[in-house]
């Protein structure tokens, strides 16, 4: 009988302890790149220098690297993502897939499709892309091409809740990479060049709820409008997509909320920090309601916003 209990305990522990190594945690996260064997983050760090210590392979040597595995993504529309990397998986991100790999073998664990409607590409910007994950507490979230924000079980890729951030019949899009913030999910709208009013929103990691609502350029009358450009009508009422994952400084225990809005300047402490281009870097020109005239300038305004407990 107490042989039994102990085995009983035992397996109990194993699989609490197996639990607890599948869970990421914001210290991981802040610290990201410390550890040399994982990938947490968008930009390999919150500040974004998408930078690794690692001296194994240098100019003396790299000529020497040859392939270990290759595995197919069976995607027709382009890769652009950062893929992540923990405890041994990689988790990679397209416009139609979210893949889990073994990072010694190349074996694909789970695979999750997204179902967009086939129009979507005609209507959204800036093509059909995703720039990559996010992981924390257990679980991979991800944005989607119709507007929505995902969450799926890291270990198993079973969807943990799905929300709709907007409707992308009106032209809402999203392929930013979400940011994981002082324990808040934060995500970016994409479609600004096709005339929609740019924002972000924080949501919950664990239940999908949306927490708060901000728009990337306040609109003519708003505090902050004066700042930015003045030169079409999107941008009076208020554009700025936000296709890029912002920096974080997790210094600041500040509530969260609306900060200062700037076109320039240094990162302040303790604020996320999101990049709005002003021209559709692929498509070089402003929306069609402008002028028309070209431009391959790249403007990057910047709103910031508070985070903490």
């Amino acid at each position: 009988m107490k042989s039994g209990m102990k085995s009983i305990l035992a397996a109990t522990l194993s699989v609490l302890l197996a639990g607890a190594a599948s869970a990421q945690t914001l210290d991981d996260l802040k610290n990201d790149g410390k550890n040399t064997d994982n990938v947490l983050t968008y930009g390999m760090g919150y500040h974004q220098q998408r930078f690794s210590p690692l001296k194994q392979i240098d100019k003396s040597n790299i000529k020497r690297l040859v392939p270990v595995w290759s595995t197919s993504l069976t995607n027709d529309w382009g890769e652009q993502a950062q893929p992540l990397v923990y405890d041994g998986v990689m988790y990679v991100t397209n416009a139609k897939h979210t893949v889990a790999i073994d990072v010694k073998t190349g074996k694909q664990l789970w695979r999750q499709t997204l179902d967009w409607p086939p129009e979507t590409p005609r209507v959204v910007c800036c093509g059909v892309s995703n720039k990559g994950a996010a992981v924390y507490d257990g679980k991979v979230y991800r944005t989607t091409l119709d507007a929505h924000v995902i969450a799926y079980d890291a270990k198993t890729g079973k969807e943990v809740w799905k929300s709709k951030a907007a409707e992308w019949k009106d032209g809402y899009s999203m392929t930013m990479a979400p940011l994981i913030a002082n324990g808040v999910l934060i995500t970016g709208m994409s479609g600004a060049e096709f005339g929609i009013r740019g924002f972000i929103d924080g949501w919950d990691p664990q239940t999908g709820k949306q927490l708060w609502h901000r728009y990337t350029i306040p609109a003519r009358g708003e505090k902050g409008n004066e700042t930015w450009p003045q030169d079409t009508d999107a941008w009076k009422v208020g554009g700025g997509s936000s296709w890029i994952t912002g920096s974080y400084d997790p210094s600041s225990t500040s509530p969260i909320g609306a900060s200062a809005i700037r076109r320039r300047g240094p990162r302040r402490a303790g604020r996320v920090t999101i990049s709005t281009p002003r021209r559709c870097w692929r498509c070089g020109r402003r929306p069609a309601r402008s002028s028309g005239t070209t431009s391959s300038r790249l403007a990057t305004p910047t709103i910031t916003i508070r985070t903490g407990s």
